[in-house]
């Protein structure tokens, strides 16, 4: 199974501590959608459901870090900072982003020695991680100004997943080579 990169998962890791401090400093967390947190706990709940099962890793502490910090952030914006949530900005259906990752990991998963239900589970929350962000892009989009903080917020959720998406690629280029061969590709540079 393809592994994701530690130092990824460390980045992401404190782009989540970087939200905690400022849910604990601040007053007004109007920026941030609720919505993007809670596909951001899904994926990373059934991530970790997948890294008990099946690898039991340093990924296992860091995603069990990762959900602890945004069921914090959930329960800052659900309880704690209520008043300053935009409902009616962050009205992004869950169901656009939820049913088709989850179809698309009925029908596009990983071929490993697991059980079916277990590398099903993985596509799915490799897949969820990818778009989590769209209902944050939403809400930008329909509150026409974006906070400082939100901004930084995103590029750093950007960059993570453009790290993790450049480190899939070269794990299919160099690990999985021998099934790359009708690629015009002699030899990789160094």
């Amino acid at each position: 199974m393809l592994k994701i990169d530690p130092k990824i998962s460390l980045i992401f890791l404190l782009v989540l501590f970087m939200v905690h401090d400022v849910c604990t400093n601040c007053v007004s967390l109007s920026g941030l959608s609720l919505k993007s947190q809670d596909l951001t706990a899904l994926f990373l709940a059934v991530r970790l459901y997948c890294s008990f099962v099946m690898e039991y890793d340093i990924h296992t502490i860091l995603d069990t870090a990762a959900l602890a910090a945004t069921l914090f952030v959930i329960y800052m914006i659900r309880f704690k900072l209520r008043s300053t949530y935009m409902l009616d900005k962050d009205n992004f259906a869950l169901y656009y982003v939820i049913l088709p990752c989850a179809l698309l990991a009925l029908l596009v998963h990983p071929s490993t020695s697991h059980n079916i239900v277990n590398r099903i589970c993985w596509a799915f929350c490799v897949y969820l991680e990818a778009v989590s962000v769209l209902p944050q892009l939403r809400l930008m989009q329909n509150t026409k100004i974006v906070e400082p903080f939100t901004a930084h917020y995103v590029f750093a959720l950007g960059v993570a997943r453009f790290l993790s998406c450049a480190h899939w690629v070269l794990q299919v280029l160099f690990f999985l080579s021998p099934f790359l061969f009708y690629l015009p590709l002699k030899e990789l540079p160094c």
